[in-house]
């Protein structure tokens, strides 16, 4: 593999986590003006499109949140949950964007969540399938080929991410905006900590690119 593309491959990933980590840090001693937790922000936010049977838990860790379409939950980290700062307020929208989409049945998200299974066995043995097809290569060609779709199936998965996060990310900040629920000189930062961690999800594309044009 060419060295350049190994160190890039390498870098990028890791300068998208120091930044969003650094970025969620920086507005997390930023209060809102209004006072609200950002649990109290995402039950209004879910109201306000009629999102009221969708629920709101605690969960350990440190920026674990995610929008568990299977149990309709929204579920906040630590680091979010009773947290009444922009960084928390912006994590905690961008969720119940996601709720907005299963609701919705928004298509990217729809196609995404089909092809998780698969997603997830692909993506812990393409290495190693690939790996063993290239030792025994002159036996039997194809696992390499079968590694090669595998690692394909991941990065459609990744590409088909992408809008889905930006796409939240956009809802949660109309709907900030909209609704009064920030001030309108807040939702900047909102918006950085959003567009922070949605590099994390770029980051990672570009890297899977890199690699299979490499590979």
């Amino acid at each position: 593999m060419n060295v350049p593309f190994l160190i890039i491959m390498v870098v990028l990933p890791m300068f998208a986590d120091i930044n969003v980590k650094r970025t969620f840090e920086k507005y997390s001693f930023q209060s809102v003006s209004s006072g609200h937790t950002a649990e109290q922000v995402a039950r209004m936010i879910l109201d306000s499109k009629g999102l009221q049977s969708t629920e709101i838990e605690h969960i350990s860790g440190n920026l674990t949140d995610h929008y568990d379409p299977t149990a309709n939950v929204v579920r906040l980290s630590d680091s979010v949950y009773g947290k009444s700062n922009l960084s928390a307020i912006g994590i905690a929208s961008h969720e119940c964007g996601h709720a907005f989409q299963y609701a919705e049945s928004y298509k990217p998200i729809v196609i995404r969540s089909k092809i998780v299974p698969v997603t997830n066995i692909c993506s812990k043995l393409w290495c190693w399938i690939f790996l063993l097809g290239l030792f025994i290569f002159d036996t039997f060609p194809a696992l390499v080929y079968i590694g090669i779709g595998m690692f394909t199936a991941v990065l459609f998965f990744q590409t088909v991410t992408l809008p889905t996060e930006f796409n939240a990310s956009r809802r949660a900040v109309e709907i900030l905006r909209n609704e009064l629920i920030l001030d309108s000189e807040e939702i900047p930062a909102v918006k950085k900590v959003l567009t922070a961690t949605a590099m994390t999800y770029v980051t990672s594309l570009l890297s899977s690119i890199i690699h299979r044009s490499t590979a």
